[in-house]
C-alpha cells in the first residue's frame, strides 16, 4: 500500500489546521490535529467545491473543534468533517486516512 508523508506531525498547530498542497499530497489536503489526535480532509468545500481557505494555506479553526469555511463560513467538525452549521449543513468534507508514523510524520495511505 502507498504512502505519502504529508507533513510532520508538530508542524500542525494543536487545535489548528495545516494546508498540504496538491504538489505534494496529489490534492490539495488540510491536517487537523486536536492533542494527539490528527485527521485529514481534502480541501474542498461541498457547498460549490471551492477551497476552505480564501488566502492559501490559512484555515480558520475555531476552539480546536471545527473548520470554517472561508468563502461561507460553514463549520466542519475536525474528527468526522461533518458539517454542523451553514449552507451545506449535513453534508461532509472528503476524509483521507491518516495515521502519526514511528517518526512522528503525518501519512495518509493511498494518497
Amino acid at each position: 500500500m502507498n504512502a505519502t508523508k504529508l507533513c510532520q506531525f508538530v508542524d500542525v498547530p494543536d487545535g489548528g489546521a495545516k494546508v498540504i498542497d496538491e504538489a505534494c499530497a496529489g490534492r490539495p489536503v488540510i491536517v487537523v490535529r486536536r492533542g494527539e489526535q490528527v485527521w485529514a480532509y481534502v480541501n474542498r468545500c461541498p457547498h460549490f467545491s471551492v477551497p476552505l481557505d480564501f488566502e492559501p494555506g490559512n484555515v480558520s479553526c475555531y476552539r480546536s473543534q471545527v473548520l470554517m469555511c472561508a468563502h461561507h463560513s460553514a463549520l466542519f467538525r475536525f474528527d468526522d468533517g461533518v458539517c454542523i452549521d451553514g449552507p451545506c449543513t449535513g453534508a461532509s468534507l472528503e476524509a483521507v486516512p491518516v495515521k502519526v508514523d514511528a517518526g512522528a510524520w503525518v501519512v495518509a495511505a493511498g494518497v
